[in-house]
């Protein structure tokens, strides 16, 4: 054992460069899948991020006015409160937009639990007494932006106030008819609102608890102290956190998906790179076998060398993330430092570089365990490994234009670059395939990101063609038919489809499924069909891919529902791509329905807009014109929630770069090696200097370029079926994957290339320059 740590520690030291390098890049993609691993938290943990820098509360309570609360911060297990906070609930209204909100008067400082995390503008100020910070999930409801104005109730008549903040808390997004907004305002402006002068007031407060488990016990506590008439509403955490991340469970899929991904390439990278090192040490294991080292004492050094430069590696790329991670300036240093603060934090930081370290050690004892089966004498260990090169072929010598033995042509440096590329089918075929790995898991990503931009872009291809929902106000004067005159009137406004929705009784009446009429038969709707065609007849209809999939039926099959007891019988003649209710959804003109329902009347209208109009300017113009109020929404896009994801997405295009670059690090070393070694022989037959380094650099050239083929062209393959296999599995349907134009894949390979190229140019030159001598010692 002494002897093997010598020698150990004799070849790290006489290969330092080789070491640090190798070290270093271990490294740097450790911390890489680390700030990735941030990134992806951030982004998929969005209501633990919000609870932990707010100190959120996990109980709110709406009480009556006259609740002696007070009582309730005495409770043990009560940590902290925030509040209370008298309230009020009214309609606020904004550029003709309305939406129930509650009103609480806060203070001049924010609290300390529950504090709102401005987005934009400021907090309360006593200079401005008619300002109002809106939670952003309600500020985005009503359109409303930080100086914009909005009115609601007040003595005496209508209240205007002024928007001088947006804020995110970790309490329940608002939710039409369901969920009020949120709204902080002084509490001079409470007392004007006209709920507070007809008694309809009350407070709100909020409970931070020391342990999260105890929150059903402190409930029924805070019930019984207040009494059950005094309480009006409990809202619990893990409410607000099932709220918060409904929409993100796709955008977790795709970065688990990835992530997966990039420890796959690292670990082809590991094994790439350890192999190339083994391999490039043959006269050493000779000379270990020549001395008495037994097979197993050969695997043991390169273990133990391999084992310590991964745990030094990997404790230099933890330690620098978790010291100065939250230091890098942007997005990135604020997610380190969220990070930290977030559940599963310590199992990425423990089980990344524990799984990294695993990965070397397995990749090692398998190059390792070859190694110690290497003969000592260079003539067997030649045959045996398959280390020889054939001679030239006759096509070889044709394109060498040596067929006479005149001089070398202008092909020469390409042909023997091929030749140097490509020399043994397996470790070729390794090479491009170990960098191959992370250019196609590069293309997933662009297409992943193609594919978002498709939805924002263009949503009118995924199952989107409208942009507005609207239903003219309760007190409004004007009738259906008016309303959607005034609504088709809009300079912005392409096209008004009047719409109803009822749920309707599968067969059997197992499940319940979602029943549109959308647009008539004079002016249909424009469906997005990604099968069949549209419909145009009666009883015609068509199914997203979800409900299809729930009643076991396709394209062409009639398929009968129940409608408040009444039978509902339908043909469907296409399939639609449909983001809402999970694709269980058939949809017919409003005409056929009101032919089997005479009472069925249309109940919202959905709005088409000219390209590149702004809905919130076309909502604010629209809700002005309507006589009573408008309620307007934007029709929600699934890609909303995955905005987040292009920070990670660009996080992980860094990290497999980085571990393309190391891959290819290893691939240059291999070939400078092998051109070591031929050195003699190229120089025999008259190859300068120049075109040696030329051969060596166009060997990396071809292999980077056989790596972009495979690579891009496999992710493209990949790219299509996971996207529309998720699309799929989701209810809306095959057919919404958007792939890289070809110029952004165009670019994609010529950067490996170029990249390749480039990196090889300094070795290319150093081992032109090297003697014959040292070449001739390194074949023995």
């Amino acid at each position: 054992m002494r002897a093997t740590l010598r020698w150990a520690n004799a070849d790290l030291r006489a290969h330092r460069g080789q070491t640090i390098v190798s070290v270093l890049a271990t490294a740097g993609i450790v911390a890489s899948l680390l700030l990735a691993a941030a990134l992806f938290s951030y982004a998929t943990n969005p209501w633990e991020r919000i609870f932990s820098q707010t100190r959120g509360a996990h109980v709110w309570l709406s009480t009556g006015a006259d609740a002696d609360v007070a009582a309730l911060t005495r409770l043990d297990g009560v940590a902290d409160v925030s509040g209370p906070f008298p309230t009020a609930r009214t309609t606020a209204t904004s550029g003709g937009v309305r939406a129930a909100v509650e009103m609480r008067a806060a203070a001049f400082e924010p609290p300390e639990v529950g504090t709102p995390a401005l987005v934009s503008g400021q907090w309360l100020d006593p200079e401005k007494p008619s300002g109002i910070v809106l939670e952003n999930s309600f500020a985005q409801a009503l359109w409303a932006e930080t100086g914009d104005t909005l009115t609601v109730p007040g003595i005496g008549g209508t209240r205007t106030l002024k928007v001088i903040g947006v804020a995110e808390t970790a309490e329940p997004h608002y939710r039409p008819g369901e969920q009020p907004g949120v709204g902080w305002v002084l509490p001079s402006t409470l007392a004007g609102t006209a709920n507070t002068a007809d008694g309809d007031a009350g407070q709100t407060l909020g409970l931070r608890l020391h342990d999260p488990r105890d929150t059903d016990f402190i409930v029924q506590r805070a019930v019984t102290e207040l009494g059950a008439d005094q309480v009006a509403g409990v809202t619990k955490w893990q409410e607000a956190r099932a709220d918060a991340e409904e929409g993100y469970r796709l955008l977790g899929l795709v970065f688990g998906v990835f992530g997966l991904g990039a420890l796959l390439a690292g670990a082809l990278v590991a094994s790439g790179a350890i192999s190339t090192r083994i391999r490039g040490q043959l006269r050493d294991i000779s000379v270990l076998k020549a001395i008495g080292f037994t097979p197993g004492q050969v695997t043991g050094v390169f273990l133990i060398q391999h084992l310590a430069m991964a745990l030094l590696a990997v404790a230099l790329g933890t330690g620098t993330i978790l010291a100065f991670g939250s230091r890098i300036p942007g997005r990135v240093g604020e997610a380190a430092a969220v990070w930290q603060e977030l559940p599963g934090h310590l199992t990425l930081v423990l089980g990344l570089p524990a799984s990294a370290v695993l990965l070397i050690v397995i990749a090692t004892g398998l190059a390792a365990w070859r190694a110690g089966r290497i003969s000592p004498v260079p003539s067997a260990r030649t045959a045996g490994t398959g280390t020889t090169v054939g001679p030239l072929s006759r096509i070889t010598r044709s394109a060498l234009g040596l067929p006479l033995g005149l001089g070398l042509s202008v092909s020469s440096t390409l042909v023997l670059g091929w030749r140097s590329a490509f020399p043994r089918r397996p470790q070729a075929a390794s090479a491009v395939l170990r960098l191959a790995v992370p250019l196609l898991l590069i293309t997933v990503a662009l297409s992943v990101w193609s594919t978002m931009e498709r939805f924002q872009e263009h949503p009118e291809q995924v199952g989107l063609p409208t942009a507005l929902t609207a239903r003219s106000g309760h007190n409004g004067n004007l009738t259906e038919q008016q309303t959607r005159r005034l609504l088709a009137g809009h300079p912005d406004v392409t096209g008004v489809h009047p719409g109803a929705e009822v749920d309707a009784l599968i067969p059997g009446q197992t499940g319940t499924i979602t029943l549109r009429g959308l647009g008539t038969d004079a002016h249909p709707y424009p469906f997005t069909v990604e099968e069949g065609r549209h419909p145009d007849g009666p009883d015609e209809a068509v199914a997203g891919q979800g409900l299809l999939e729930l009643l076991r039926a396709e394209v062409g099959d009639w398929v009968r529902m129940t409608v408040g007891g009444r039978p509902q019988i339908l043909h469907i003649v296409g399939r639609s791509l449909e983001p809402a209710d999970g694709g269980r959804v058939i949809s017919t003109s409003l005409d056929t329905l009101r032919d089997r329902t005479s009472a069925m009347r249309p109940d919202f209208s959905l709005l088409e807009l000219r390209p590149g109009s702004d809905p919130r300017a076309v909502s604010a113009e629209l809700g002005e014109r309507v006589d009573g109020g408008l309620e307007i929404w934007e029709v929600a896009n699934p890609a909303d929630g995955l905005s987040p994801a292009r920070w990670g997405i660009a996080g992980l295009v860094v990290v497999l770069a980085l571990i393309g670059f190391t891959e290819l690090l290893t691939t240059i070393g291999a070939c400078v090696r092998d051109r070591g070694r031929d050195l003699l022989a190229l120089r025999a037959i008259g190859l300068t200097p120049r075109r040696i380094s030329g051969v060596v650099v166009v060997s990396t050239g071809y292999i980077a370029l056989a790596a972009a083929v495979v690579g891009i062209g496999g992710g493209v393959l990949l790219s299509r079926w996971l996207i529309d296999t998720q699309g799929r599995l989701s209810g809306i349907g095959a057919g919404i994957a958007q792939l890289p134009s070809v110029w952004m894949l165009t670019g994609l390979g010529a950067a490996a290339v170029l990249g390749a190229v480039a990196s090889a140019l300094l070795p290319a030159a150093r081992v032109s320059r090297r003697r014959i001598a040292d070449s001739l010692s390194e074949t023995l």
